[in-house]
């Protein structure tokens, strides 16, 4: 127990890095973690819905937040492909430009990566793990990968000879998924145990450093 005490307190310590009082680079810690999400989100969680369930945040306080990075030119709305009714929010190119230069994280994420290939895995797939038994605690599900998910299907290979044309399905949404796509975040996620075959298709070192 003072082992598992001692690894929580240094966990809630690196937390300081992304929870903090005023802001930095002119955002706040929770409008850094909307831009975050928002970056690695798939086509269908890059709702305002998804966001403020995300952020454990009211739909009008996720609505501010939007129209701050939309103000910052960091996000722009666009309409659903699936759902004319709804938008989707889009990061662009300089609010990419922003997380890639600025996010509060990155100093994290730099001190994982030092860790080796090796390290940064079990430390992933260690967090992972408590993340399941927290879930299963309270009952809620967190984001994840689209590529661990039990709705994600493999639709059969393409004509042709290559990566490009291995094609998959979400079974939740009935929609099309790219091989990229299984690598972003989805707060529609439900683990499985069997997992999907696709990393034969992903490049190791990707799946490494994206899961």
């Amino acid at each position: 127990m003072p082992l598992a005490r001692e690894a929580v307190e240094l966990l809630v310590q690196a937390a300081r890095a992304w929870y903090f009082e005023g802001d930095q680079h002119g955002l706040r810690d929770r409008e850094w973690m909307a831009l975050r999400f928002l970056g690695r989100a798939n086509r269908f969680s890059r709702t305002p819905s998804a966001l403020a369930g995300f952020i454990g945040a009211t739909r009008a306080t996720a609505s501010q937040i939007v129209k701050t990075l939309e103000g910052k030119s960091f996000l722009v709305r666009k309409p659903s492909h699936e759902d004319k009714r709804s938008v989707v929010l889009h990061v662009t190119a300089q609010g990419e430009k922003c997380l890639s230069q600025h996010d509060p994280i990155n100093h994290v994420v730099n001190a994982v990566t030092s860790l080796g290939t090796d390290e940064c895995i079990r430390l992933r797939d260690s967090l992972r793990e408590i993340l399941n038994h927290l879930d299963a605690a309270h009952q809620r599900l967190n984001a994840s990968i689209c590529r661990d998910c039990m709705f994600l299907a493999e639709r059969g290979p393409g004509t042709g000879k290559g990566r490009a044309t291995v094609e998959f399905m979400c079974r939740l949404y009935r929609a099309p998924v790219s091989l990229e796509e299984t690598e972003l975040l989805c707060t529609s996620f439900e683990r499985t145990r069997d997992r999907p075959k696709i990393e034969q298709h992903l490049d190791p070192a990707r799946v490494a450093s994206r899961g």
